[in-house]
């Protein structure tokens, strides 16, 4: 893909130290592949996807892919997009929440918990469990930040004007993007609307999870947030700093 960026963590731990020569082409899987980590039950493969959502009798899917936990920001965003889904006249549009399983960055919440978290927002009602399929994207982190995802979509917004996807994508509608925020005088998050709110970002709250504090209120489920709290408390009883990943 010609992808050779340093700093890129799928870069610096599948290709850097990989020697001068890479080797690439058609693979034939002959079995599924296992992690044996107490995830492999949410890898779906593509067919297993398509079983899913043929069994939840969708008529539209629409994806959510993402490194971080789920806070009420993501939340919203993903239930916005089935609110307008159903406007479009589609009756029952399932969400593929799609957490990467690859490489991400060092500090990153780890898969494991990462996973967890996002079962207490299933658990919490934040997303609705009849209406999410979970699955992990066995896919690295390609992109290095903001900055890199704008241009991403807005290259995806340039492609919906009449450029060909790919074979198989034929069916594919990209919705535009909308910005997410946090209301500070309600204490919420909502679609932005004025310079009273302010960006809703996990990013910011990493100190807080850390240091046992409290989010601002409607940032993230109680449930979400005590995964997080547990997850750098352990961080701290470490003695190298790390943790080895959390059964589910």
């Amino acid at each position: 893909m010609g992808n050779y960026c340093p700093g890129l963590p799928y870069v610096e731990e599948s290709i850097a130290g990989s020697g001068n020569w890479l080797i690439g082409g058609d693979l034939e899987v002959i079995e599924p592949i296992k992690y044996h980590d107490g995830l492999d039950h949410f890898r779906l493969s593509p067919a297993q996807l398509r079983e899913e959502f043929t069994r939840r009798n969708a008529d539209a899917v629409f994806a959510f892919q993402l490194r971080n936990p789920v806070h009420n920001g993501h939340a919203l965003l993903m239930t916005d997009t089935r609110r307008r889904l159903l406007e479009m006249g589609y009756k029952n549009p399932i969400l593929l929440l799609h957490p990467l399983g690859g490489y991400t960055k060092a500090d990153d919440v780890p898969l494991s918990w990462r996973m967890k978290q996002h079962e207490k927002v299933l658990e919490d009602g934040v997303l609705d469990p009849e209406t999410t399929v979970v699955s992990i994207f066995p896919s690295p982190m390609h992109y290095a930040g903001p900055t890199e995802l704008r241009k991403e979509i807005y290259m995806m917004l340039i492609m919906e004007e009449g450029v060909e996807y790919g074979p198989g994508l034929e069916r594919l509608n990209i919705l535009p993007f909308r910005v997410a925020a946090y209301d500070k005088t309600q204490g919420n998050n909502g679609i932005l609307r004025s310079q009273a709110w302010t960006s809703s970002s996990f990013l910011e709250q990493r100190t807080l999870a850390k240091n046992n504090e409290n989010p601002p209120d409607g940032f993230m489920c109680p449930g979400g947030w005590k995964v997080l709290v547990e997850y750098y408390d352990s961080l701290s009883l470490a003695k190298d700093g790390k943790v080895p990943d959390v059964g589910i």
